[in-house]
């Protein structure tokens, strides 16, 4: 049974393989052979790298399905790079407010965090995403989306290890932080990027998608184990939520496996029989239908255009290009101004926040908090979809305004 290069053969093609190589064919009064149950049209044997397959057999115009089983799959199991993030992101701010962690780790009566040392534990993460994701993108694109993906959740997964193995070092605690961020990093690149390129074109928008809504979705999780947690003795406080983190990266890691490589991917390394396929799985069609032959006449344009002038683009050129240094500095400036609304400050200490203000349980006004984003998503996603980017982002300006 043939086997691509580098990641071993998924499970779920495993089963496609075998399905075709041993299903029994019975033939008609005609002596013609009949198609496999669930198929709709006869395959078509490709035994070469030829890139003009699919125009050589007959098109295939069947209805497509989207929701199946490998769509749903690919969209939890990739999304969890969005629950990893949100998870730590929500995690650190109940551990500022518990006992045992202020005992261990505080620096001032009380005991209490000075604003450097809490400064510096929350925001060693950051600058570890932010080196995470620089980083990322030219790694895929040489050892592939797959491969990366499994790095950095083992990346994220030792700085949890270096987090939960100390007890009175807080410079161990922020340098495991670090660590983590580059993970972070990492699979907030590799998330969205292996979503936009494997999903079918009609649910690629909604795939996507999912990564903000499990950020949200582990910001939740987080405040109600940090809830559940807060009251026991010892440094079961902080560690236990701590270790949770643990299966979500594995999870993701293991599920990966089951995933294909992005056909995108695989086309640029010459792989252009496995990009098809890979196509074809994912619209859950024949490899000689029109959908496939679109998104491989889009992939194989897209390539070319990379391609022109030698395939050499420097740095600048995103500011030198026809309205290039518009789009660059409108990117640059949607996601720095969505920072800079302070909305992250009460996601990393609003459990201290609202302690200080006087409130009773703070704890629980963070999960009111954290629910209130994480419902507030699935809306968002709709009118996004329905009503369009652009007019979904001026009226979230606009409602956060007033």
């Amino acid at each position: 049974m043939p086997q691509l290069i580098g990641m071993p053969m998924s499970f779920l093609d495993w089963i496609d393989t075998y399905r075709v190589f041993h299903t029994k064919k019975s033939k008609d009064d005609t002596g013609n052979a009949t198609v496999p149950s669930g198929e709709t049209t006869p395959r078509q044997e490709n035994n070469g790298p030829d890139p003009t397959f699919a125009e050589k057999a007959e098109v295939d115009n069947s209805k497509i399905r989207l929701l199946r089983p490998r769509i749903f799959a690919m969209a939890l199991i990739v999304s969890i790079g969005g629950l990893i993030f949100g998870y730590d992101t929500g995690q650190i701010s109940g551990f500022l407010a518990m006992d045992d962690f202020l005992t261990r780790f505080g620096n001032e009566p009380g005991p209490a965090f000075s604003n450097t040392r809490s400064g510096t534990i929350v925001g060693l993460l950051s600058i570890g995403t932010l080196i995470g994701a620089i980083g990322s993108a030219p790694i895929a694109d040489i050892f592939g989306r797959r491969i990366c993906i499994i790095t950095w959740c083992l990346v994220f997964c030792v700085g949890v290890i270096v987090q939960i193995s100390t007890e009175q070092h807080w410079y161990q605690l922020a340098i495991g932080r670090w660590v983590a961020g580059l993970g972070v990093g990492g699979l907030s690149v590799l998330t969205p990027m292996y979503q936009s390129e494997t999903a079918p074109r009609q649910v690629r928008g909604a795939l996507v998608s999912c990564y903000q809504l499990f950020i949200t979705f582990g910001i939740w999780l987080a405040y109600m184990i940090n809830f559940g947690s807060h009251t026991m003795a010892g440094a079961s406080q902080w560690k236990l939520p701590m270790g949770i983190g643990f299966i979500f990266p594995a999870l993701m890691a293991t599920g990966i496996c089951f995933l294909r490589e992005s056909p995108r991917w695989d086309y640029r390394h010459g792989k252009i029989d496995a990009a098809r396929t890979t196509i074809a799985k994912s619209y859950g069609v024949s490899e000689n239908h029109y959908e496939v032959q679109r998104e491989m006449r889009e992939i194989k344009e897209k390539l070319d255009a990379e391609n022109a002038g030698g395939g050499k683009h420097r740095w600048y050129e995103a500011f030198t290009g026809p309205r290039m240094a518009y789009r660059t500095c409108l990117g640059v400036a949607l996601q720095a101004l969505q920072q800079l609304t302070g909305a992250n400050f009460f996601f990393y200490y609003g459990t201290t926040v609202f302690a200080g203000i006087g409130l009773s349980d703070s704890f629980v006004t963070s999960i009111i908090l954290g629910t209130i984003n994480f419902a507030m998503t699935f809306p968002g996603l709709y009118v996004v979809e329905h009503f369009g980017r652009r007019r979904a982002l001026i009226a979230g300006a606009l409602w956060m305004f007033m």
